[in-house]
């Protein structure tokens, strides 16, 4: 199979805030179907347009997904010229899903001006575990209620403005008590209560079309004992996509994070993936390690031990997310952007949501 098609399941990161000679040869070369955009490659609103025009321009074939992880508060990449929103927990304080609806719809905007086209959000993670490392603040709040209705104002709010949303950590990433950037996390809950806490806001999320999901690196004991979420067919075949219906693209989560590459290999670890019934592997900053990947694929493959059936199913899903949100794709400017970015009525709403939380914060009191 050739990379036309094994390079569209990919989405890679890369360093630099320019396309290089190299990068470009690279993207040409294995045509992959999209690029994560992170800090170290955002420096002002010019320069990303620039970026985002030259991204593409290396992918004729088709458009790339170009995405990031805007998720407001910490987890925040863009640089200070963009409205920057305070974290999933303030928005959930406010208790309002039109304050995270227009949060969502304005972050949508300034993205898709630049040329950025899929945001890394909602986290529709419970905060269920005070003692979690890694998710704390980036959720909406404590109960799957908050989290469903806030999680499905930010999915419109993106994806009403034609930036492609993800729902993440499917199966649920707010009880653990590690974190999956350092190692391999196990939640010992009952499905149960993986039912009552951690599943309804996926399932809110899917309902309500959320156009991607990204598993978690997390080994949950009562549906899989061995595999974390991400490489379980268990969790992502049959409970993701056959009881809970999903036909949408899932991203794997970054598969350099220790919680994977300290166990499995690069190859063996998407090979896994695929054939759990992910989409799009996700490998952020290693080409080395993207083409073992790759290279991997392809000779699974080739011996049937990803059948052309899996990869079909992956292609056709990809394709019609493109389809969706992509094309026909059109090259941004700098005078729009000017007008959009940091706009006054953008840092308005910013100015009205930490109003709404001061006033929820003295009504609790």
């Amino acid at each position: 199979m050739s990379y036309d098609q094994i390079g569209q399941l990919f989405m890679i990161g890369f360093d630099g805030i320019t396309v290089s000679a190299e990068l470009a040869s690279f993207l040409r070369e294995y045509k992959p179907g999209g690029v994560i955009l992170f800090s170290r490659n955002l420096e002002s609103i010019a320069q990303i347009i620039e970026l985002t025009i030259d991204l593409q321009r290396c992918s004729p074939h088709s458009p790339l997904l170009i995405s990031i992880d805007q998720e407001g508060g910490r987890v925040s990449r863009l640089p200070k010229d963009f409205t920057i929103f305070p974290s999933c927990e303030v928005l959930g304080q406010c208790r309002s899903s039109e304050l995270a609806y227009a949060a969502a719809a304005t972050t949508a905007k300034e993205l898709k001006t630049v040329g950025i086209n899929m945001n890394m959000s909602p986290v529709l993670d419970v905060n269920s575990n005070p003692a979690n490392p890694v998710i704390g603040d980036r959720a909406f709040g404590t109960t799957p209620d908050i989290v469903s209705e806030l999680g499905l104002a930010t999915v419109g709010g993106l994806q009403d403005n034609r930036v492609v949303a993800c729902g993440k950590h499917f199966p649920g990433h707010g009880d653990t008590n590690s974190d999956s950037h350092k190692e391999l996390p196990s939640v010992p809950a009952t499905r149960e209560r993986l039912e009552r806490i951690e599943f309804p806001p996926f399932r809110r999320a899917i309902t309500s079309g959320v156009a991607t999901m990204m598993t978690a690196h997390v080994v949950y004991q009562a549906l899989d004992e061995s595999r974390p979420a991400t490489l379980s067919s268990t969790i992502i075949g049959r409970l993701l996509r056959e009881e809970l219906h999903y036909d949408g693209v899932v991203l794997t989560d970054d598969l350099e994070m220790h919680a994977i590459i300290d166990h499995y290999g690069i190859g063996d670890a998407t090979i896994q993936a695929i054939q759990a019934g992910c989409d799009m592997p996700l490998i952020c900053k290693d080409r080395n390690r993207v083409v073992a990947a790759l290279n991997a694929v392809d000779k699974a493959a080739a011996n049937g031990d990803i059948s052309a059936g899996r990869l079909a199913q992956s292609l056709a899903r990809i394709r019609r997310l493109k389809k969706r949100f992509l094309v026909p794709y059109r090259p941004v400017t700098i005078s729009d952007a000017k007008l959009v970015v940091g706009c006054r009525s953008h840092k308005a709403l910013l100015r009205s949501i930490d109003q709404t939380r001061e006033r929820s914060s003295k009504a609790d009191l």
